[in-house]
């Protein structure tokens, strides 16, 4: 969990990364601070959320209106308090002015709260997508250009009803914030169109032996038309992998974390299951879209085959939110003076193409952006890939509601939402 750190603002540096032979150094040195998890479940989600935040530094040509951008990274685990950790030395020990991160829910609640003691520090998230991190008692300084777990998956729930004729269903999921934002996002809409969950099962982060959790589920559809399966990284793969050597053919339906790249490049019997999986979320590789082709190309031409088929919702949610930061940055020239308050005001009303479309922030400082329904599908050569079925846009923090109505559907959780059968 050593900080590493990545001079991108330097003329030698730029020479190989772009071609260029000179770089304006007139200003002081800007530090970006990258906090990912690299270690244990999420670690390939971690990388590819990093090569995000490096690909936008580069885009920008390692600086800001003659500020040299300093990148240096530290890693996490999942785990909040190693999270805070990594933070505390990014900021407190090696002087990061802007810090991109983390990447898993917990973690961004945690990183969220620890914002507010530093007021000289602007905080972007990285991919992590609770509720809570910006949605209860939000700090002024912490900004996600990203949308969160329940707007990914509030469009899938009716579209499971409505466009598939399901409506019992079992879950499998993470035993902590994000997945519980999923479900509430899935159910809220899955419920009022009149579907039913007969069971949920909750397994720690980290877990190897699900031999206990696909004993008590169906091996194929009968009362039980689908699965929803709200698992990432390796526990995703794991779970699949186990479950079709069992013999398991009901049909699923994915949190976005599993039918992320990170998952679909995956070779084994995991991969026997994914094509046809629905799921809903902020990118798809698929998408047409000319901004998400232009970032794809771009991702694809520094990366090469150190990167994914196509990048991750994880390499595009860190790049989407340093882009912010580099954006802001540019409006008000490097200037950081009066803690930040410039630059917080430039974040705070940005309004911006990202790879997927237009993102703004509402007045929790959070994303209001477009949502995908998703279908796994196989490529001529044998890769999977998310192809898009329906693009919703504008997805807010609200779901649709005013906040007062949706502040009283209570903050998510292992029993809330419920709908039984």
């Amino acid at each position: 969990m050593n900080t590493q750190r990545f001079m991108l603002g330097t003329a030698a540096t730029l020479a190989a990364l772009m071609g260029s032979t000179a770089l304006a150094q007139d200003g002081e040195t800007i530090t970006i601070g990258g906090l990912a998890t690299l270690e244990g479940p999420f670690a390939a989600p971690g990388e590819d959320g990093l090569r995000g935040v490096e690909l936008a530094i580069h885009e920008f040509g390692g600086e800001i209106a003659g500020h040299p951008i300093e990148f240096i990274t530290a890693s996490s685990d999942g785990n909040p308090d190693v999270a805070l950790e990594s933070a505390r030395r990014l900021v407190e020990q090696d002087g990061a002015d802007i810090m991109v991160g983390p990447l898993s829910g917990s973690e961004g609640i945690r990183i969220a709260q620890y914002a507010k003691e530093q007021p000289g520090t602007t905080f972007l998230n990285g991919g992590s997508a609770a509720i809570e991190t910006t949605l209860v008692d939000p700090a002024e300084n912490f900004f996600r250009f990203n949308t969160e777990g329940a707007q990914w998956t509030a469009p899938l729930g009716e579209y499971v009803v409505n466009e598939r004729g399901w409506d019992n269903i079992v879950i499998v999921s993470e035993d902590y914030s994000f997945p519980y934002a999923q479900i509430f996002g899935f159910m809220a809409t899955y419920c009022e169109a009149g579907g039913t969950v007969a069971d949920k099962y909750f397994t720690p982060v980290g877990n190897n032996d699900y031999s206990s959790v696909i004993a008590q589920l169906p091996l194929e559809a009968g009362e039980i038309d689908g699965m929803y399966v709200v698992l990432g990284g390796s526990d995703a793969v794991n779970f699949l992998s186990q479950y079709a050597q069992m013999g398991g053919q009901l049909p699923i339906v994915g949190g976005t974390n599993v039918t992320d790249q990170t998952v679909l490049t995956t070779q084994g019997p995991a991969r026997e299951l994914l094509p046809g999986i629905l799921s809903s979320g902020p990118v798809s590789d698929n998408d047409d879209l000319e901004a998400w082709e232009e970032f794809k190309q771009l991702y694809r031409d520094y990366y090469g085959d150190e990167g994914l088929p196509s990048p991750s919702l994880f390499a595009s949610n860190y790049y989407t939110n340093t882009k912010a930061a580099l954006l802001a940055l540019q409006e008000v020239e490097g200037d950081l003076s009066d803690n930040h308050a410039a630059f917080n005001e430039a974040l705070a009303n940005l309004e911006f193409t990202s790879p997927t479309g237009t993102v703004s922030l509402n007045e929790n400082r959070q994303a209001t952006a477009a949502i995908y329904i998703n279908e796994v599908v196989e490529q001529e050569g044998g890769s999977l890939a998310l192809e898009p079925l329906e693009r919703i846009e504008s997805v807010d923090q609200y779901l649709g509601l005013d906040r007062e109505t949706y502040m009283e559907l209570g903050l998510p959780s292992r029993e809330n939402p419920s709908c039984p059968s």
